[in-house]
Formats: structure tokens, C-alpha cells, sequence
């Protein structure tokens, strides 16, 4: 069932997937026991603490939920983003294995991190390519270890992104096209050169590491969960992007709540909707073209089949919607509504919202959602300004 509203957005029922008390084979690619070993190395970190959850009262008031509840991911680490959870997870413990391998002995991550084994690291390469914050993770966990990260970037990634990137001693390469065209460039140099390529999206025969950055991802939702203490929300709404972030959280619902589980949906922005082409068509969809838009972070063509997986069982709904229905919401956002607290939200940080004030103003999509005034609504702020400039231009804006 879709509905494409007003020409620039539609919304799509997932008819696949599994219906409450079936059965989630696909929620099986990721696991508890991933999930515990990520939540013990991440949370030995220096400065972790689980990111606030916030509800957002005033705002849940305005556009007719009974509460909107913000995971603010803001304030992840120095990153501004729930990608410090998966990137540098996994560039850990590819720095542990490559360390077992070539010393012969067991290592601890810990003894890594506490910078043991830099001498033996220091010729090490990781690879990876990135819209932004992965590669901005990636970098700071090669920072961690003391190995060389070389990171790609597509032609519209920001050039504040870009020098973030460096600041955490990354050498970026800029390419031409778009960021499909930087994932497939990344490997095929990686393979050439002899690097360790960490991306956060799967193909065939590569789908260990992105599982890792998964489990690490999987962190924010049982933070998000546990800070919920016992109080179920009725939907969820998550970003798109290749689909890593929101297979995690799905993942980590079905595993938390079972057939209990809230209403999942999943949101994209129109220009790059390739979950919601492949929800679709029922068989993955490349969407092709520059994938410019305002919301950098989920400017992906192709979904990540190991996410997909995920996804295809436990995504109920998807959604894909116009860029220009972000700025005025971040604003929203940056000012606090009704006495809510100011959160700064990036511009991948607002589409799942987005797109439940899409929904919730359609009546016949919000019928098939069960949208209404008793719905609470939990939302994943996936990213604060990690792009101070852009973000500053757009909240001080008219």
C-alpha cells in the first residue's frame, strides 16, 4: 500500500513483514551475545555515558502525539554521532585480530587502546569510505590504535566533514560521484594495497566487520531502552541511509520486546530512498543518480544486505520525504517548543520525525500506522552539528 501525498514524499505498508507472535528469522543476523561483548568493550571507554533521552512534551502537544521521545545522540563522545559506536568498535577489534594473528597470542583490546601495541600498528592501514560521521568514527578509532586511516569521500560531502575527518589524522581522498561510487573505489584500492576496509554497509563475501559496527550501533537502543524503564513506545521511527543503524535498533527491539515489539518505520530522504525502492520491490534496488541531498548522512543508492535482512522482516513501514521538509523542523528543534529542552539536531538527525509528522497529517497513512493522539513515538537523533557551519546557516536562517 503507499500513497505518494503530495508528489515529493510516499509512504509504503511493508507487506513482508512478520506479523506479531511470528516468528523474526532476519533479526537473527544480529545477536545478544554481539551485543554484550560490544557493550563491554565501548563502555570501558574513556568518557562514555549513555546519551539523554528526552520527551519532548511541547512538541508531541503541537503535532498531536501524546509523547515524542528523543534519543540525542549529540553528545556521543567528541563525534556528535551514534557512529562513534560502530566505526571505531570495529576498527578495534580488526586491530586485535590482525595483532593475534601476527604475534601468536592472545590480546586484550584494552592493552591496545592503552596504546601497548603502536609500534606494531604503526604500518597498519584501514580503509573505509563515508557521507561523514563513519569515517569521522573510523578515524578516531585509528586514532585510538595508532594506525593509518586512508578514508574516501563522495563529490557532495562537506569540506567541514572533510577536515573533521583530518583532524582525527585521516588522509581524505575526494572522488567524483556519488558515495556508492567511494564504497566500490575504497575496496577496490583496499584490496590492491593490502588495507583492512571497515565499512558500515555489507556485500558478498563482507559481512563480519559491518556486523561488528552493527553490534556496536545496538548500544544506543539498549541505552534507549533501558532509560524508557519498562514503558514500551508505540512506534518507532528510524533513518535509512544504507540501512545499518536501523536494522541495529530494529534488531535490538525485536530481541528487548519479541512479538511485542513497537510499530518500526523507517525514513529516507526522497533523493536517496533505496530501502523504501527495495521495500518496494521486494528485491534489493539501486537508485541511481548524484543522491545530493540535504541529508548528508543518508545519501546512499544501495542498501547493505546484511541490514536488509534485518529489515526486511521486522521494517514495518517506509517512508521517504523532500529535503525541504528539514531545516524548518531543526529549528523547531534548536528553539525547544512548549517548554521542551533544545536539542541540537543535524540534518540526518530529523528525518524519522520527519516523516512521522508526514504520516501523522495523512489520514489514511496514519490509519495504516495506527498514528493518533495515544501514539509515543520514539525518535534516534542520530547526529548533533557535525557540521557546525552548515548547522549554524540553517538554524539562525529566516
Amino acid at each position: 500500500m503507499t500513497n505518494a501525498g503530495d508528489g515529493e514524499w510516499g509512504w509504503l505498508v511493508n507487506p513482508a513483514a512478520a506479523l506479531p507472535g511470528q516468528a523474526v528469522p532476519g533479526a537473527g543476523v544480529l545477536s545478544a551475545d554481539g551485543l554484550r561483548q560490544a557493550k563491554a568493550e565501548i563502555s570501558s571507554w574513556d568518557d562514555y555515558a549513555p546519551t539523554p533521552l528526552h520527551h519532548l512534551s511541547g512538541l508531541a502537544a503541537e503535532l498531536g502525539f501524546a509523547d515524542i521521545i528523543y534519543k540525542d545522540e549529540s553528545a556521543r563522545f567528541e563525534l556528535q554521532s551514534f557512529k562513534a559506536l560502530g566505526g571505531a568498535y570495529a576498527v578495534l577489534r580488526q586491530a586485535q585480530s590482525y595483532l593475534q594473528d601476527r604475534l601468536g597470542k592472545a590480546i586484550a583490546i584494552a592493552d591496545i587502546r592503552a596504546g601497548d601495541y603502536r609500534r606494531q600498528l604503526q604500518d597498519w592501514t584501514v580503509c573505509t569510505a563515508t557521507d561523514g560521521n563513519h569515517g569521522r568514527s573510523v578515524a578516531w578509532g585509528t586514532r585510538m590504535v595508532g594506525c593509518r586511516a586512508i578514508i574516501y569521500i563522495h563529490a557532495t560531502v562537506s569540506e567541514g566533514r572533510k577536515q573533521a575527518m583530518e583532524g582525527f589524522g585521516a588522509e581524505v581522498r575526494r572522488i567524483d560521484g556519488n558515495y556508492d561510487d567511494s564504497v566500490r573505489l575504497a575496496a577496490v584500492d583496499a584490496d590492491a594495497a593490502g588495507w583492512i576496509v571497515v565499512s558500515d554497509t555489507s556485500w558478498p563475501g563482507y559481512e563480519a566487520i559491518p556486523t561488528d559496527v552493527m553490534h556496536g550501533y545496538m548500544l544506543m537502543a539498549e541505552e534507549a531502552i533501558a532509560q524508557l524503564a519498562g514503558q514500551r513506545p508505540s512506534h518507532v521511527f528510524l533513518q535509512g541511509g544504507v540501512g545499518g543503524m536501523a536494522a541495529a535498533v530494529a534488531a535490538t527491539c525485536d530481541l528487548h520486546w519479541g512479538a511485542d515489539r513497537p510499530c518500526i518505520i523507517i525514513a529516507e530522504p526522497s533523493e536517496a530512498a533505496c530501502l523504501y525502492a527495495t521495500a518496494d520491490a521486494g528485491r534489493p534496488v539501486v537508485v541511481p543518480g548524484d543522491l545530493d541531498t540535504l541529508m548528508a548522512g543518508l545519501a546512499a543508492g544501495e542498501v547493505s544486505p546484511l541490514a536488509w535482512r534485518v529489515l526486511q522482516d521486522v521494517g514495518d513501514g517506509f517512508v521517504h520525504l523532500p529535503d525541504r521538509d528539514v531545516p524548518p523542523l531543526m529549528r523547531k528543534l534548536a528553539h525547544g517548543i512548549g517548554g521542551d529542552v533544545a536539542v541540537v539536531a543535524g540534518e540526518s538527525a530529523v528525518c524519522g520525525l520527519a516523516a512521522a509528522i508526514r504520516l501523522r497529517a495523512n489520514p489514511q497513512a496514519a490509519a495504516a500506522f495506527g498514528l493518533d493522539d495515544a501514539s509515543r513515538i520514539l525518535i534516534f537523533g542520530s547526529e548533533g552539528a557535525t557540521d557546525p557551519v552548515l548547522y549554524n546557516e540553517i538554524v539562525t536562517a529566516a
